[in-house]
């Protein structure tokens, strides 16, 4: 696991317009980070700047400290012709390395595909092939983990049994979890972020452990407190 803080620092220009001003984003190891704010403003941008992708843009700044990721975009991005078990292991079958399949079959089980293992992605639902994206993320085991709105797909019943799961799979990791939804940074969150065309502001958090239940008054407050700030914040040009 990571023992350092994974630190993002810098500035993105797309072309002749700043994507965001200079910021500095620091992940603490072994806790889990949201990051919300307007779309357009650069959040996923800074995703990929973690990762080590392409952004289509200039990157004025250093990524320090960083481990091998996993990365879990907003694109499911399965492969048509395999099946939802051969997609969750994918990463594996890239390696030209065997699965593990004792830790592939619990994935699957605890994502609610076990009867779906043997369907193609075109025969998933929407948000089943979510949860085989999350379930190709949880198989990595990656010191860092990077999630872009990994539950926006799913039912309200589905996205807390999920991020539940995920809490628990991915304990010890350091996470950054991008999303829109204020509830879900407030119940898993050590800390919060708010991106704007300003720059980061750190929100309070609960301080009670993650994963907090949706209806603990600290949840609820923080969620109140983000939901006011996220529609003070500008929209993006």
């Amino acid at each position: 696991m990571t023992a350092a803080p994974v630190l993002l620092s810098g500035t993105v220009r797309m072309g002749a317009r700043t994507l965001f001003p200079p910021l500095r984003l620091e992940l603490a190891p072994g806790r889990w980070t949201a990051l919300l704010g307007p779309s357009g403003v650069g959040k996923s941008t800074l995703l990929r700047l973690l990762a080590g992708l392409p952004i289509g843009g200039t990157f004025e700044g250093r990524v320090e400290n960083r481990p091998p990721v996993a990365l879990m975009a907003q694109d499911p991005a399965l492969l048509p012709w395999l099946t939802a078990r051969q997609n969750a292991a994918l990463g594996a079958r890239l390696r030209g390395e065997a699965a593990d399949r004792d830790r592939l079959a619990a994935v699957l089980r605890r994502t609610g595909l076990a009867d779906h293992g043997d369907k193609p992605p075109a025969a998933l639902s929407g948000g089943q092939r979510q949860r085989v994206a999350l379930a190709r993320t949880l198989m990595e085991d990656r010191a860092l983990v990077l999630l872009d709105e990994p539950f926006s797909a799913l039912d309200a019943r589905m996205r807390l049994a999920m991020q539940d799961l995920a809490a628990e799979l991915l304990r010890g990791r350091t996470v950054l979890i991008v999303t829109h939804d204020p509830a879900e940074a407030a119940r898993l969150a050590d800390r919060i972020f708010l991106m704007t065309e300003t720059g980061l502001t750190e929100e309070v958090a609960p301080a009670c452990p993650a994963p907090r239940p949706p209806a603990d008054p600290a949840v609820l407050a923080c969620q109140g407190a983000l939901l006011t700030r996220l529609t003070e914040a500008p929209a993006c040009a």
